[in-house]
């Protein structure tokens, strides 16, 4: 049995190892974006506001007792290059993976909520307040997904059917 700030620190562990793989993932995505400028847009934009979110956690972990899991950032980053390596063999990848990053930040979204009521709990507000500036950043990128992914999902089929490059 741990204290509140033993598992606060070791579910930021967690965020920061799924960050981690956020980066991956969307890199990888957005690398191969070459029909949906407005969705490798807002991808890039999150990209760099999920490296300035692993920076803010490193402080949190820095103060809350260490540093961050190794062991726990490679694995999600090799979770991730597998994900991106998925998207080679299909040929509806810019519908699947707007897909797998909506269920992705709601996953996100679930994990800073859980995050700043233990921070709460635990007495740390300043990890609080980060998580929670994050979380705005998360739900942000969320609804941007889900208001666009008729849109996306449209485009796609239409220059499917018209024999254009749709995949990417």
């Amino acid at each position: 049995m741990g204290t509140p700030a033993d598992h606060l620190h070791a579910w930021l562990k967690d965020a920061h190892a799924m960050e981690e793989q956020a980066i991956t993932m969307l890199t990888s995505q957005s690398s191969r974006l070459e029909n949906y400028p407005d969705l490798k847009a807002r991808i890039d934009k999150h990209v760099q506001e999920t490296r300035d979110q692993v920076a803010l956690l490193d402080r949190c972990l820095e103060r809350t007792g260490g540093g961050a899991s190794s062991i726990k950032d490679i694995t999600g980053k090799m979770v991730a290059f597998g994900q991106g390596l998925s998207g080679l063999f299909v040929d509806d990848e810019v519908v699947k993976g707007s897909l797998a990053s909506l269920t992705f930040e709601q996953m996100e979204i679930a994990s800073y909520k859980i995050l700043i009521a233990a921070a709460d709990f635990a007495g740390d507000q300043e990890t609080k307040r980060v998580c929670e500036m994050i979380l705005q950043q998360e739900i942000a990128m969320a609804e941007w997904l889900d208001e666009h992914a008729a849109t996306i999902t449209r485009k796609f089929l239409e220059r499917d059917q018209q024999g254009m490059t749709a995949k990417h």
